[in-house]
Order: C-alpha cells, then sequence, then structure tokens
C-alpha cells in the first residue's frame, strides 16, 4: 500500500504541495489515456479544459457525459491512502475535473485558489492531479506558489470575459509574486497534491504536445459540502451544479453527521455504494 514518508507530510504541510515517490503503474497510466481519449470523443461539444465530473458516467448533469472509469481512478485505495495521510481517515471524494489542453491551443489557467469556488465549509480539501501524459513548463504544467496556503486566507479574485481561459476568476494584482512560482512538471503517471489555499495556474499551452492532468477533489468528512453555496455566482466558466453533486464517502465515517450521500447518485449506483460501504449513509 502507498504510504507518504514523515518527510513527505512535512513537506506538503510546510509548502503546500507535494509530488510524492508514489506513481500510478504504467499499465493503469495506459488505461487511463484510452478512458481520455474516449471521454473527449463522447464530448465533442465540450472544451476538453472544461471536462468537469468526468467521474460520473453518462450524462452528469453538468454539460459532460462522464465515464466510470475516473470514478475507479479517484477511488483507487492507493490514491485515497496518499490523501489520507494529509486530511486524516475520513475522506470523502466529491469531485473530478479532467483538464486536458490540446496541443498549440491548450487554454490558460489563471492563477487561483481552489477554495475561492467551492462549497466546503470549513474550508479544506486535498487535490490530487494526476499526470496522464508528460506535463512541463513547455506544454503549460502546474504551477505553484510555495507556502501561499499558510495563512489559509482567500484573496481577492477579479472576473475576466475571455472565452478562452479555463477558469474566469483570476487572482487580483499585487496579492503575490509570480517570480515565487514553482513549476511541477510530471511524467505519466506521477502525480501532484496541493492544498486548498495554495495559489496556482497554469500557462497556455503553444507547444506540439498535449498536457492532461485528471484533478482529483477529496474533502475531510469534518467539513460539509454545503450544496446551498455558491461561492463564485456562476461566474467560474464551467458549468457546475453543486446542489447535485454526489458525494463518496471512501473511508472512516462523516465526522459532520451532515453530509448527504445520496444526492446526485442514480438508485443502482447508491444501493451498490451501501453494500460496499454501509458508514455512507
Amino acid at each position: 500500500m502507498a504510504q507518504l514518508s514523515s518527510t513527505e507530510i512535512a513537506h506538503y504541510a510546510s509548502e503546500g504541495w507535494l509530488i510524492p515517490q508514489f506513481r500510478l503503474p504504467a499499465a493503469q497510466t495506459d488505461a487511463m489515456r484510452d478512458a481520455l481519449d474516449a471521454l473527449i470523443a463522447a464530448n465533442p461539444g465540450v472544451r476538453p479544459e472544461k471536462l468537469v465530473s468526468a467521474h460520473i458516467e453518462g450524462d452528469n448533469g453538468e454539460g459532460v457525459r462522464g465515464s466510470a472509469k475516473f470514478l475507479e481512478l479517484a477511488r483507487d485505495p492507493q490514491i485515497v491512502q496518499l490523501v489520507s495521510g494529509l486530511i486524516g481517515e475520513d475522506v470523502i471524494l466529491w469531485g473530478c475535473h479532467v483538464f486536458c489542453k490540446p496541443a498549440g491551443v491548450g487554454f490558460e489557467t489563471p492563477w487561483h485558489q481552489d477554495g475561492h469556488y467551492w462549497p466546503i465549509r470549513p474550508l479544506a480539501n486535498c487535490t490530487v492531479w494526476v499526470a496522464l501524459e508528460p506535463s512541463t513548463r513547455a506544454n503549460g504544467c502546474l504551477r505553484v506558489i510555495p507556502r501561499s496556503h499558510r495563512a489559509q486566507r482567500l484573496h481577492e479574485h477579479l472576473h475576466e470575459d475571455r472565452d478562452d481561459l479555463t477558469l474566469n476568476q483570476r487572482m487580483a494584482p499585487g496579492t503575490f509574486e509570480e517570480a515565487d512560482a514553482v513549476d511541477l512538471e510530471l511524467q505519466p503517471g506521477q502525480m501532484s497534491l496541493h492544498e486548498v489555499y495554495m495559489i496556482h495556474g497554469a500557462a497556455a499551452n503553444t507547444s506540439q504536445q498535449r498536457r492532461t492532468g485528471v484533478a482529483l477533489r477529496y474533502m475531510p468528512a469534518s467539513s460539509v459540502f454545503e450544496r446551498d453555496l455558491h461561492p463564485a455566482h456562476g461566474k467560474t466558466g464551467v458549468a457546475v451544479d453543486f446542489a447535485k453533486r454526489p458525494l463518496w464517502l471512501l473511508r472512516g465515517v462523516d465526522r459532520s453527521g451532515r453530509n448527504d450521500f445520496e444526492i446526485g447518485h442514480r438508485r443502482a449506483a447508491f444501493t451498490i455504494q451501501r453494500m460496499i460501504n454501509p458508514d455512507s449513509t
């Protein structure tokens, strides 16, 4: 079983991000690339940077036809084990966003903080960004501002009315030093983990190599997914429906006692989930 070392855990706490030693086996990574190609083919009208809730099979209610292959990835015991080393033993899966930047025309992801967009209270989350293809500085890899999470503060974001961005909210000028950025370059199967207050972004892909990462979103079950909150007021640039977003309790119990694990699930799938993890009610 994958296990973070004490050094890795300390690095995440101090810097707000981590590239662990663990990586997906090559065969699993290859299979996920096949799943990616099928996902893109099933969504010809959706920008490949905006494949939100890709883990919800079929019409996910957020403008994408998802694939169970991405749910399988998100529930991978090795990945959940890594996450539990950072947020605790009670782990909820609530999101999966595929960011595929086509060669030459891949959109920029502006500098932002994830917590600005999400209805989680208290705000807590670990994102696992799994590379399915090489992610380099040349093709727009993820970039982070180390230690920007430490104040546990959300900074002002400004709306940009543009159609060439992955997200339409950008950090206000003067809130951080871009010169401090670290490029998280990854090879297929590698992954990075980052904290919810971490300032991060990614440049446009102007190279001749496609770049794809799968962002898996996990929150501790001591927090609540508040379905009636809309932090970014519908101006994200991505169609989301938090009111009907399904949650999966992957490990432990719902410490908050308030998270709803039935909304958004198709009945057959929900019944199977209860059989696998009775605590998910």
